[in-house]
């Protein structure tokens, strides 16, 4: 994996913008890793695809996370500052991308959700969605003699719970406390969303400084792109004086 140039940063954002946010991960590690194949980025596990993208997003935007969340108790707005160290799962120990357990007799072989399951289940339905999700990830159901092959909810639940617990980057969350009214909660925090709208808010900063200095100067967005964000910002303050 590489650092993208801001060219290269606009570029993947101009193609990204109607794209749901599953594919906007995948153009995003396209342009970084271009030795791999789309296909090839879309079949890693969520976790491996999101720890590229802190990695990613780190070489960008630096690796100090500052967000916001609403107290599900009082409405209270909190102001996040953290590091991405603090939500990075060990890099060394990449997960082995199937597993098996055995539940109530069942004995069931998976393997991890990637970006093609997200892309495939598409659904708003929360329970719909991890049923439709479980069902493509599982490679073998032995039932308990005389037992349908249909999971019952305690098995799936476990299936769903050692998945997670073997890919702990595809699923972060938080663990915050309301300063106003002391509630604490579980937030979840989708690096996708996130570096996808980091990114949306600097393209169209950038663009916004292309258009003040092609005005003022003539240049041409590629010229000025080039630029270091620096400079650019000198000539910024050189055309308002």
């Amino acid at each position: 994996m590489r650092p993208l140039t801001a060219q290269e940063l606009l570029q993947v954002w101009e193609q990204g913008c109607d794209q749901s946010p599953t594919q906007q991960a995948l153009t995003l590690l396209a342009a970084a890793i271009p030795e791999a194949s789309r296909d090839e980025l879309a079949a890693l596990p969520i976790g491996q695809r999101d720890g590229q993208l802190l990695t990613l997003r780190e070489w960008i935007f630096g690796s100090q996370i500052e967000s916001v969340a609403q107290c599900p108790e009082c409405d209270e707005t909190l102001e996040l500052n953290f590091h991405i160290d603090d939500i990075r799962a060990d890099l060394a120990l990449a997960p082995q991308t199937t597993g098996q357990l055995e539940q109530a007799g069942y004995q069931v072989r998976y393997r991890l959700p990637n970006s093609e399951d997200l892309a495939a289940v598409g659904s708003d339905d929360e329970v719909v969605a991890q049923a439709l999700l479980l069902s493509r990830c599982l490679l073998e159901v032995a039932p308990p003699e005389g037992q349908a092959a249909e999971l019952p909810n305690d098995v799936a639940t476990a299936v769903m719970a050692a998945m997670a617990a073997q890919d702990p980057q595809a699923d972060v969350e938080l663990n915050l406390t309301c300063p106003t009214c002391e509630h604490q909660w579980l937030s979840g925090f989708d690096i996708v969303t996130f570096f996808w709208h980091e990114l949306t808010v600097w393209a169209r900063r950038l663009l916004w400084e292309v258009h003040r200095l092609a005005q003022a100067y003539g240049w041409s967005e590629s010229e000025i792109v080039a630029l270091s964000p620096r400079r650019r910002q000198f000539y910024l303050e050189m055309v308002d004086l």
